[in-house]
């Protein structure tokens, strides 16, 4: 987010941090309210447009906010939807995206106080594997002209039994709004979500072949020393490497392959 909208962002998250901390407060019920109230506001264009105006002072609009869902959200949930609304927003989908971020937050937030929250990150990676190397599951979720339920069952029924419910929620959220986003680029905002609760660093690591624990351990590492910060891997394995590691850390791309070093070999000998 740009501009004003970023201040405004934060300003809800720091409001969702605070919920989050209450004692018995079932914190995934409060997400899937902000997701249902992300929803809503983003089908409704008169409503998402009066909230997120700008050029209104936030009282106003907490007050449409209120007498929109009070008594249909929980007080936790509304209280993150009014510290939401009283931002200034440079465009009105920056509203509902912030509100779903929100709830994307507090699903982590749950699990992370579950103890679960590395192994959430690495089930929402799998699923973004198995969506990308997939061109039939990729052109299947992207088709607009499919209904939403036909691409949920889809979902469904590929990640049933293998990941969590919190990670089956979480990938069922492009399909149950998808706001013309494309799958596979959602799930990768939800994993930056995860990295920046954590503070931490995702690499992906592909090699031919299984890496060992100890390995994964190194490699991370040499990583957090090179980044300054603590860095999650994320393994692929792709036979294609032939041989040693490519690393992708955002836009940095650290490439050891056996295939890189045959390219490069290939390069230097036309350029003689």
């Amino acid at each position: 987010m740009e501009g004003s909208s970023r201040g405004a962002w934060l300003a809800t998250l720091a409001k969702s941090h605070e919920v989050e901390k209450a004692d018995g407060l079932d914190i995934r019920a409060v997400a899937g309210e902000l997701f249902l109230v992300s929803q809503l506001v983003a089908a409704e264009a008169k409503l998402r447009r009066a909230l997120a105006d700008p050029s209104r002072d936030a009282w106003p609009k907490q007050d449409l906010a209120r007498k929109v869902f009070e008594g249909k959200v929980s007080g936790p949930a509304l209280d993150i939807v009014l510290a939401a609304v009283a931002g200034r927003w440079v465009k009105d989908h920056d509203l509902t995206d912030a509100l779903e971020r929100a709830g994307i937050n507090l699903v982590f937030a749950a699990a992370e106080q579950d103890g679960r929250l590395n192994k959430l990150q690495d089930e929402l990676f799998s699923v973004l594997e198995l969506v990308t190397k997939n061109q039939g599951v990729q052109d299947a979720l992207g088709n607009r002209e499919a209904n939403a339920t036909s691409r949920f069952e889809l979902v469904r029924q590929l990640l049933a039994g293998r990941v969590s419910q919190d990670a089956l929620w979480l990938a069922s959220r492009p399909i149950i709004n998808p706001r013309g986003r494309r799958y596979a680029a959602t799930l990768w905002r939800m994993l930056a979500i995860a990295d920046m609760r954590r503070r931490h660093v995702t690499a992906v690591v592909t090699s031919a072949i299984d890496l060992t624990p100890e390995q994964k351990h190194r490699i991370e590492a040499a990583l957090s020393q090179t980044y300054g910060r603590a860095v999650n891997a994320n393994l692929v394995v792709d036979p294609a490497v032939l041989g040693g590691i490519h690393v992708r850390v955002g836009d940095d791309v650290i490439d050891g392959s056996v295939v890189r070093r045959i390219e490069d070999a290939r390069r230097a000998v036309l350029a003689t």
